[in-house]
């Protein structure tokens, strides 16, 4: 193909875009709000942040570009780094994975209760993951004297001798933080799966009985995954954020900074830097980081959800 035809395609491809973004400029018109508020506080801030992470900046003086320096001194200066993402990542592997089938699952069975006893049971398992207690709670039950819930009934049946210091020992901190993670992420993911199973219409399950479905898991396979793949890949990506961005609840449990950095993650590292020393430039070069490594596992994830019931 001559340039000159392909610069005339170009053209014509061009203009046939316009042409219906024109007929279609009511619909851009109404989307145009949402837009520009994504823009505004999603696309910018993370653009903002990475260019922040070639620079200096400390909010008292002005950004000064260092190049990959940030870069450099996270990845092969700052042991504590190595260790949060290490963190990150084990919470990541066990709570994200886990905590996603949970979801779906409970929401599966919740599902097949009659309608009145589905919303009064939907509404006592969700409401505890968005109470403001849900620390204190489990701060008392791990809590490391002989009053807590489960060094009082360890020490009742016999099995310790003394209180067992769940929060401050590094031996146990992260097993009862991947306990506490795995409860708290039974939620937003939670009400997208049993959204999407309620919008399911019946007589497709009709349909897959009389084509020699057989018993409810090829159900499952074969009619209620495909037919909610969006909420599928909803519940992913929330699963994925949620495990990425533990912070609160090392924290309030664990104290900040936990003891050895234990359960230190990424985001911890990133509030240290960004909310406590105030090296923005470095505390972004964190978050940029971790941006790109929950996009890049996002997309892996959505990779292998596209094979669901094909």
């Amino acid at each position: 193909m001559s340039l000159a035809r392909y610069l005339v395609k170009i053209r014509e491809r061009d203009e046939s875009r316009a042409k219906e973004i024109y007929k279609h400029r009511v619909c851009y018109l109404f989307l145009a709000p949402y837009a520009i508020v994504f823009f505004l506080f999603f696309v910018a801030p993370v653009a903002i942040s990475v260019f922040f992470s070639f620079t200096y900046f400390n909010v008292l003086e002005p950004p000064r570009f260092i190049g990959l320096r940030n870069y450099i001194n996270l990845l092969l200066a700052d042991d504590v780094f190595l260790i949060s993402m290490k963190n990150t990542f084990i919470m990541a592997a066990i709570t994200g994975p886990i905590g996603y089938i949970m979801a779906f699952l409970f929401a599966w069975f919740i599902n097949e209760l009659p309608r009145y006893v589905r919303a009064f049971v939907t509404l006592v398992f969700y409401a505890p993951s968005i109470s403001g207690s849900v620390f204190m709670i489990w701060a008392l039950i791990f809590s490391g004297d002989a009053y807590g819930y489960i060094n009082g009934a360890l020490m009742s049946l016999g099995i310790l001798d003394q209180p067992v210091l769940w929060l401050t020992d590094p031996k146990y901190m992260m097993p009862v933080m991947l306990v506490v993670i795995l409860w708290m992420s039974l939620g937003a993911g939670f009400l997208a799966f049993l959204a999407g199973l309620s919008t399911i219409d019946p007589t497709l399950y009709e349909a897959g009985l009389v084509d020699g479905i057989s018993n409810r898991w090829q159900e499952l396979w074969y009619i209620t995954l495909p037919n909610m793949k969006g909420m599928l890949m909803f519940g992913a990506v929330m699963a994925i954020t949620q495990s990425f961005g533990v912070a609160d609840v090392t924290i309030a449990l664990a104290g900040f900074p936990s003891t050895d950095y234990a359960v230190h993650t990424v985001v911890n590292h990133l509030i240290d830097y960004g909310s406590i020393r105030f090296e923005m430039g470095y505390a972004s070069a964190i978050a940029t980081i971790l941006f790109f490594t929950m996009i890049i596992c996002n997309s892996l994830i959505q990779k292998m959800l596209r094979r669901v019931g094909t």
